[in-house]
């Protein structure tokens, strides 16, 4: 069965101020429209047709352009949609808060982190919050549309938040300032979604 484009759960200016919705508009009807289209182009007729996002990723050859760049770019957009939501909805809490606060000491500590990894990545990629069996939490980014699930990336655990730091993700409304950006994602983040894949992931 081919994969179809997720819906995202909300308007698309319902993240207004933070992200507008011209630009979620386009990035979701287009540019993951695109990745999907062409993730089942590349898999069409395959031993990979018919397999979950997650097995193909997992056991991907990476030398598969094709594959790796439209699954993963299928894959990081169906999650960064799912953990933003409309302002004032869920809060960290729980064993996700205390498994941030073991690791990075604070939540703005890990802010912080979060931050530098997705305005440090050079050119176009993601930064992520990944959790590892046994509950221990990280934060990395990675190029282009690479993530944690794949062999071979620097990067490595279940990634649980993700931010799109490719500039057809913000350029409408930040144009260069990326960091405000980043910024603004604090205020739309999914908490509750965020637990939940900390709590069956871990």
């Amino acid at each position: 069965m081919a994969f179809t484009l997720p819906e995202l759960g909300y308007a698309y200016d319902a993240l207004e101020p933070h992200i507008d919705a011209r630009t979620m508009e386009i990035h979701h009807g287009k540019h993951h429209q695109g990745y999907t289209n062409n993730l089942n182009n590349a898999i069409a007729g395959t031993d990979l047709e018919g397999t979950s996002i997650e097995n193909i990723l997992a056991n991907l050859d990476m030398n598969n352009g094709a594959v790796r760049n439209n699954g993963g770019g299928f894959f990081n957009h169906s999650l960064f949609w799912s953990v933003m939501n409309p302002e004032g909805k869920g809060e960290l809490s729980g064993e996700l808060k205390n498994a941030i606060e073991a690791e990075f000491g604070t939540v703005d500590a890990f802010k912080d982190t979060f931050s530098k990894a997705a305005a440090t990545q050079f050119g176009s990629g993601w930064a992520w919050l990944c959790v590892h069996k046994g509950g221990n939490v990280s934060v990395c980014s990675t190029p282009n549309q690479d993530n944690p699930l794949m062999a071979g990336v620097s990067c490595n655990g279940t990634p649980i938040l993700g931010l799109d730091v490719w500039e057809h993700a913000y350029y409408l409304n930040y144009q260069n300032r990326r960091p405000d950006y980043i910024n603004a994602f604090f205020n739309v983040i999914n908490w509750n979604e965020v637990a939940k894949r900390y709590a069956e992931n871990k």
